[in-house]
């Protein structure tokens, strides 16, 4: 037994050493963020366009900091990634990323024919200590992160502003995201928002303002927010709104979307609103990891992720929002059901008029309300410290009751969601992204 295990140990090692990776491409995506059926399609399209064979090995992740730690200490050999904003900058910081090679021969430059001009000019505003995003990431999808509420109980003018989420109207109705980034990055503009108005800051520089000052401001703010709470979710919110156990959810675009489909279903209206003191908004994006040995098919991997059919078709697949500008994917997703907005800022200077889903493309005005997170670096420990102290154990009897709602209900609420499914994809942010 011992010469057999020996033996095949012996045999593994050699299989290892002897596997060709210039024919293999590792793809380290999140879970249910692509049309599998398109990664067949790539290796075909991949052999038409070079002459040379590639087998995808597919792997997924559901937090950011899973992935990063595999590479950064791991030293994983993963050729292609697909990261947030945040961990784009810090692994742009700690030389983890290798530049985009674009040239693709005879094969068109997807990537920069279809990118939209204002992801890149998002990308351009990440912090890579002196390296442009742009030249070592390409934009994925996108979204906002707002206010999503029951338009029975919560008007349109008490969901404009943050201070929503502290009305004691709707005590123990409200969930909030289990993310300190995205909570701060919104109550930071609420607290700053007198400065903001006078000018004295502006809402980019803020993204940046993590002093001891800045996080006992928000860490206040949250003190008269905490009582009201009903819960700190990741992903539970959307279903609490859609059965009416919750009023109001600080929450992002794409569960936004989901939660009011879903909900129009029952007979109960949900809307979402991007609060007047201005909002976050957030990337995930392709990269090259310093570690990778196939760059030459992970290049083509994000040039062909970037081919307008493709992008509708992940789109369709996952419910988020590419970002690309191609006007193949504007007109995919232009719908006559909805009021025509300005979307100039991401399509083309003509596009002020596109019939969209605001949810999912903002009007330019709301935009322009708008800011992007950045990593925290060595002030991230300061600002989960906060964020521990802000919830502590904030259980309460309707918290308790609600626990025990939602375990009878998820096995029903499991089948129906499952048949939505086959009706239509999910619209939602991974929520465990931060």
């Amino acid at each position: 037994m011992k010469i057999i295990l020996i033996t095949l140990a012996a045999a593994a090692l050699l299989a290892g050493c002897s596997e060709d990776r210039s024919q293999i491409l590792k793809v380290y995506n999140w879970s249910d963020y692509i049309d599998e059926e398109v990664i067949p399609e790539f290796e075909e399209w991949y052999e038409q366009q070079t002459g040379e064979k590639v087998k995808v090995i597919y792997q997924t992740f559901d937090i950011n900091e899973t992935m990063l730690s595999k590479i950064e200490k791991g030293h994983e050999d993963y050729d292609v990634v697909c990261p947030s904003d945040y961990i784009i900058e810090r692994m742009l910081q700690n030389d983890l990323l290798l530049p985009l090679n674009r040239d693709f021969g005879s094969t068109p430059n997807y990537i920069d024919e279809n990118l939209s001009p204002y992801i890149r000019a998002c990308f351009d505003k990440m912090d890579g200590k002196g390296k442009n995003a742009n030249d070592y990431s390409v934009g994925y999808m996108w979204g906002t992160t707002g206010i999503l509420y029951n338009a029975k109980y919560v008007t349109d003018e008490e969901a404009s502003t943050w201070d929503v989420v502290k009305n004691p109207k709707f005590a123990d109705r409200i969930f909030i995201k289990d993310s300190a980034r995205d909570v701060y990055s919104q109550l930071i503009l609420k607290v700053k928002e007198q400065e903001i108005a006078e000018g004295k800051v502006t809402m980019d520089q803020l993204m940046n303002f993590t002093s001891d000052a800045d996080i006992a401001a928000v860490e206040e703010y949250m003190k008269e927010v905490k009582p009201l709470v009903a819960g700190w979710e990741a992903d539970f919110g959307k279903d609490q709104m859609v059965q009416e156990l919750g009023y109001v959810n600080l929450t992002w675009s794409g569960d936004g979307v989901w939660a009011i489909e879903e909900a129009a279903e029952l007979g109960v209206e949900l809307r979402y609103a991007l609060p007047k003191e201005g909002f976050t908004v957030w990337f995930d994006g392709w990269v090259i990891p310093k570690y990778a040995q196939n760059t030459k098919a992970a290049s083509y991997w994000i040039n062909f992720m970037s081919r307008p059919d493709i992008v509708v078709r992940n789109v369709e697949e996952t419910g988020y929002v590419s970002a690309s500008g191609a006007q193949e994917v504007r007109d995919a997703f232009t719908d006559e059901e909805y009021e025509p907005i300005d979307l100039s800022y991401f399509f083309s200077p003509a596009d002020t008029a596109v019939c969209a889903n605001p949810v999912l493309y903002p009007d330019k005005a709301d935009i322009e309300r708008s800011t992007q997170e950045h990593d925290w670096g060595e002030n991230t420990a300061k600002l989960i410290e906060m964020w521990s102290r802000v919830k502590g154990d904030n259980a309460n009897a309707f918290t308790y009751i609600l626990i025990g709602l939602f375990v009878v209900a998820v096995a029903a609420f499991a089948f129906f969601a499952n048949a939505a499914k086959a009706r239509r994809k999910k619209s939602r942010r991974k929520g465990g992204r931060k």
